[in-house]
């Protein structure tokens, strides 16, 4: 993948004489992502800036690129993996290429069919088209969401980027918090596109695209793809499963076989669990090189999975390499992380990914294919038991048998027979509401993280008063929505939210290109996905068995022992990070009285007392940790962003103290 940058006049305008000067700028701040080359583009109302790096024709692939007449200009990032194809037919159709890149697919492919050209791809991608002839300018962006694209106006100019931070490199550029963002992030960990933590910046939702052109200015993104299920008592089926199980078979091996495509050496994600065992088995399959597996382990023995990882590189034959990651070093890098990532988090989990990718770029690998995904279309997650127990739970809701079910999720809590057992009882019984109520699946967890907006400082809870994240998401969800089975609503849940906006921003892609690696993703494959949604909800959740038919379609290539162990979920170690090793990780220094003073989001009082219950050490619920992680990374947030921008203007940070109420779309 790569970076890419532009400035734009809708009104038609030449670009300013600097404009080339601010893409250099802009361009440098993205480097990590295109540490091989950089090229640039300005013409008329238009120029484009690219950092690359090369994977697909390391020697004629520079960008920007343009067509034989320079009609048509790209500048991507990201993979189209079936462009071999793609080339071909171009090819008979009379367009001459002149390398073999990716890029230049776009170009032809452009010409030829304008923005119906996104149905065509297979890829991971975020693009930007100049058409000369139109003097246009269009955005696009894949169906997931895998690689970012964000846009801005400021006066006459639209700006756009892979990363906000590039947006620093723009003169008079001051950023700030958006409070209905901090709201979206405090209740459902992520923020919901086009909206982003910062005010007057926007996302290209995934699966849509934008275009510009004189005379009609920045219209809203348009939609060209979603994921979507058949409507409830359509699904199909009269099929066996062993033909589900052969077709999901065979749509995944010919997804990893497009996604080895590479003139660099290819690795896989190893965690121990079931979706990268299959990534990594079918990769052995369909090659004869050895296979570098890479695998991030945790000297916590309560988080670490090694010895599974290993069990399962011994037994498919690939080599292991792993690091093993200490809970200071998750407090050491974490404002790195949160730099790249750039929005709060709750979790501490993208840090260790953070370093594993650092490993992979230290052994010479560019790319690495992950299990990404699979939870989320094939039913994985405990959510969807969870959704399914309470919904059984709910026709009874007096009963004392039915709840016992939860105890198949967690057996180390008992809930007749323990404390813990009876508050998890609880905490779920509250939510026993009508099963059509908009999100049931999530409302407990929505519920639990919601509370945390009480550490918000009066201004900025002032400056969200009446407003429901809730409501913004039911009004953005498709109008079938309700006719989907309960379990197809919370996969499109999980997918729009946890996968899209999060995993994949937060944890995923971002944190693989801090270190310039590519991640990839083979259950992302559009095709992938379209069957997954087709297949019946019993066929993925049987009882409480996790990914019934995924198990299946690969049980004769998998060993035993990975085949059948359940679903465990990737966890890593939250505030003991910070606290155990404050000196590294900065965190009193962060979260001191006087710069939670100047950022203004939180109540410095609340905060501390916080910070006192973690500090006496102990076990701590989700909640306290949650809070702890989402007031230090929005802290970060602000410094690395806010305030540093409002520095480069000459401005106080302590400017930024009063938010800015954006419109409410």
């Amino acid at each position: 993948m790569c970076g890419i940058c532009g400035l734009y006049h809708p009104n038609g305008e030449e670009l300013q004489p600097d404009a080339e000067e601010i893409l250099r700028r802009m361009a440098g701040l993205l480097r990590h992502r295109g540490p091989d080359e950089e090229g640039y583009y300005c013409e008329g109302p238009v120029g484009f800036g690219h950092c690359r790096l090369s994977i697909i024709d390391l020697a004629t692939g520079r960008q920007p690129m343009g067509n034989e007449d320079g009609s048509v200009w790209v500048v991507f990032n990201g993979e189209i993996f079936n462009y071999v194809e793609l080339r071909e037919e171009l090819r008979s159709r009379g367009h001459i290429f002149r390398t073999t890149s990716d890029t230049e697919v776009l170009v032809h492919l452009y010409e030829d069919l304008g923005e119906g050209m996104l149905g065509r791809l297979n890829g991971q991608f975020a693009f930007a088209v100049y058409d000369r002839k139109e003097r246009s300018l269009f955005l696009a962006r894949d169906p997931f969401g895998i690689c970012p694209l964000f846009y801005t106006r400021q006066g006459d100019t639209v700006a756009f980027a892979s990363e906000v931070k590039a947006f620093l490199a723009i003169p008079d550029t001051a950023l700030r918090l958006d409070p209905l963002a901090l709201r979206q992030i405090f209740t459902f960990w992520t923020v919901l596109s086009p909206r982003t933590p910062f005010s007057g910046v926007r996302s290209l939702p995934p699966g849509h695209f934008l275009k510009l052109r004189p005379g009609i200015g920045v219209s809203a993104p348009r939609c060209y793809w979603s994921l979507t299920f058949p409507a409830r008592g359509e699904e199909e089926r009269d099929r066996t499963e062993a033909s589900w199980a052969e077709e999901i078979s065979d749509a995944l091996v010919e997804s990893v076989r497009f996604r080895l495509r590479a003139d660099v050496p290819v690795g896989v994600y190893l965690s121990g669990g079931l979706d990268s065992s299959i990534t990594a088995t079918v990769v052995k399959k369909l090659t004869d090189t050895p296979i570098e597996a890479f695998s991030v382990a945790f000297a916590d023995a309560a988080y670490d999975e090694s010895e599974f990882q290993q069990g399962l590189a011994g037994a498919i034959g690939v080599n292991a390499n792993g690091i093993r990651v200490r809970n200071h070093q998750i407090g050491e890098v974490f404002s790195d992380v949160v730099w790249h990532g750039e929005r709060p988090i709750l979790r501490a989990g993208p840090a260790p990914l953070f370093l594993l990718s650092g490993l992979v770029r230290k052994a010479g690998f560019k790319v690495v294919l992950t299990g990404e995904g699979a939870d989320e279309l094939f039913g994985g997650y405990d959510i969807f038991k969870e959704d399914s127990i309470r919904r059984f739970w709910s026709r009874a809701p007096e009963s004392r048998c039915r709840p016992l079910l939860l105890n198949r999720l967690y057996p180390h809590a008992p809930l007749a027979t323990s404390r813990a057992g009876r508050m998890l009882a609880a905490f779920y019984r509250k939510d026993l509401l009508p099963a059509g109520v908009f999100g049931y699946s999530h409302l407990p967890t929505w519920n639990n993280t919601r509370p945390l907006t009480a550490f918000f400082s009066p201004e900025y809870r002032e400056a969200a008063a009446g407003y429901d994240p809730v409501e913004e998401l039911r009004q953005s969800v498709p109008e079938v929505f309700s006719s989907w089975h309960p379990m197809h609503q919370a996969q499109f849940l999980e997918t729009r939210l946890l996968l899209s906006e999060y995993l994949l921003s937060s944890q995923g892609e971002r944190m693989t290109m801090g270190h310039s690696v590519e991640g990839r993703y083979p259950f992302l494959d559009p095709q992938v996905a379209a069957l997954a949604a087709r297949i019946p909800p019993g066929l993925k959740l049987r009882g409480l068995r996790e990914k019934y038919i995924l198990r299946r379609a690969f049980e004769g290539l998998l060993p035993g022992e990975i085949a059948r162990r359940p679903k465990r979920p990737y966890l890593a170690p939250n505030k003991e990070s910070f606290l155990d090793r404050p000196e590294v990780s900065g965190v009193y220094e962060t979260l001191a009285p006087r710069r939670l003073e100047e950022s203004g989001i939180f109540d410095g009082a609340k905060v501390k007392s916080l910070l006192d219950k973690c500090a006496r050490g102990g076990q701590m619920g989700f909640r306290d940790n949650a809070g702890f992680l989402g007031i230090l990374s929005t802290q970060l947030v602000w410094e690395r962003f806010c305030a540093r921008s409002l520095r480069w203007l000459g401005a106080a940070p302590e400017g930024s103290a009063a938010p800015a109420v954006p419109a409410r779309e």
